[in-house]
């Protein structure tokens, strides 16, 4: 490893693995990974030690990732999105993502609307904000949860592919060739459209979507690529067929029951519930673009998150953060800690959003923690996360320090 070192003393390192506080400790940071997690009073190595910064006795922790977002989802009205400038959007997608790592976020998983040229520009540095794992476009059947077209239009007219969150394919075959071609672009995942939802115009909540040939299609393709398939469901019958065909990451999940728990953890899936996006709606949904018989969709739904994650977390379903805001709605995206927090422990929802996240990318031990070898994705936090999740909610106030990559995006101290 090469570089000058960085090197956060006297820190609190939060191991959420262990789920413990270890204070007077060192962290060293060399060409942007994590060189050594070691207590304070060890013996420096000889070499120069570089930039130095005392957190004074602060919490360091894994920087937080987000398993469901669309950052180029500027509206929540997803037919304007789909016809305007692809230029536009990229503008518009970089002040979200810039707003994403101001809160925490160091790594997130886009479930429709980014491509490899934005994760590009961020990897490069050309755009300020988090690290993106995308899938391109997600994949929906005619009529279902990315088909915007209203029940009277055959074909929509001016509608930018660059832009539109999912694509249509039936069958077999079609939906072969969709998986390639997102794999061909650099998909970390396929995204796949299993059941009604709230935005799209002519499904109902209930309906299941995908034949379960078509779904095994679009997993035989995702594993053959080294990748996996994450599925949009509500109900317990649409999260069942999936988790019975392969796919390994569940996102909502509303309406799922006690059977649906069992194949969570048979088949060593994941759950992302996204209760910050159905409460967010119910407040600005008409204001943000929502029509009166989208938010009708979404009373459907709303009530049910809270549940459907207590459920699961009792039956032991592996959890990982997501927020699945839309458009203004995105600055709520830190609301999900306090909605989990209902029903989950601290601990628990810290390591949805570190370590748990990590595994479902398939990037643990290298994401998500603070360890050495890890990526170099820190923060560092006025408070203990561990007995009040408020610190973590507040950035302004109780976010120090903001590194990823070993880059400072932001320090305090």
């Amino acid at each position: 490893m090469t570089g000058e070192p960085i090197t956060l003393e006297q820190a609190s390192v939060l191991d959420v693995i262990a789920g413990e506080l270890r204070p007077h400790h060192r962290v060293v940071i060399r060409g942007g990974v994590i060189e050594r997690v070691e207590p304070a009073g060890a013996k420096k190595p000889p070499a120069a030690p570089g930039r130095v910064i005392d957190v004074k006795g602060r919490t360091v922790m894994p920087g937080l990732c987000d398993a469901h977002v669309h950052v180029s989802a500027w509206t929540a009205d997803l037919s304007e999105l789909m016809r305007s400038s692809p230029f536009y959007t990229a503008a518009r997608a970089a002040g979200i993502l810039s707003e994403m790592l101001s809160r925490g976020f160091t790594t997130v998983r886009d479930a429709g609307g980014a491509d490899f040229g934005l994760a590009q520009a961020v990897d490069e540095g050309r755009v300020v904000g988090p690290r993106i794992l995308f899938c391109g476009q997600g994949l929906s059947q005619t009529g279902g949860h990315a088909d915007i077209r209203r029940r009277g239009e055959s074909v929509v007219k001016g509608v930018s592919a660059s832009v539109n969150l999912g694509r249509l394919c039936d069958g077999v075959t079609e939906v072969r060739r969709a998986c390639r071609e997102e794999i061909r672009k650099g998909a970390s995942h396929i995204k796949l459209m299993l059941s009604g939802g709230i935005v799209s115009p002519t499904d109902r909540i209930t309906n299941a979507q995908f034949s379960e040939e078509e779904i095994r299609a679009a997993v035989e393709e995702a594993e053959m690529a080294g990748i996996y398939c994450m599925g949009h469901v509500y109900t317990a019958r649409a999260a069942n067929r999936a988790l019975r065909c392969g796919v390994r990451s569940l996102e909502h999940c509303n309406l799922i029951d006690e059977t649906s728990v069992e194949l969570f953890v048979k088949y060593q899936a994941t759950m992302v519930p996204t209760l910050a996006t159905y409460d967010v709606l119910g407040e600005e949904g008409l204001g943000a673009g929502l029509s009166a018989a989208q938010i009708a969709k979404l009373h459907e739904v709303k009530d049910h998150g809270l549940r459907a994650l207590e459920i699961a977390s009792r039956g032991g379903v592996k959890l990982a953060y997501g927020t699945d805001l839309l458009g203004p709605m995105h600055r709520h995206q830190l609301r999900e800690f306090a909605l989990r927090a209902a029903v989950q422990p601290p601990l628990d929802v810290i390591r949805s959003a570190t370590c748990n996240a990590a595994e479902l990318f398939r990037e643990g031990g290298r994401t998500g923690i603070v360890a050495e070898g890890a990526r170099a994705d820190l923060l560092v936090v006025d408070g203990d996360p561990l007995h009040d999740l408020e610190c973590l909610q507040d950035p302004d106030r109780c976010l120090a320090i903001i590194i990823k990559g070993g880059v400072f995006y932001k320090n305090k101290l």
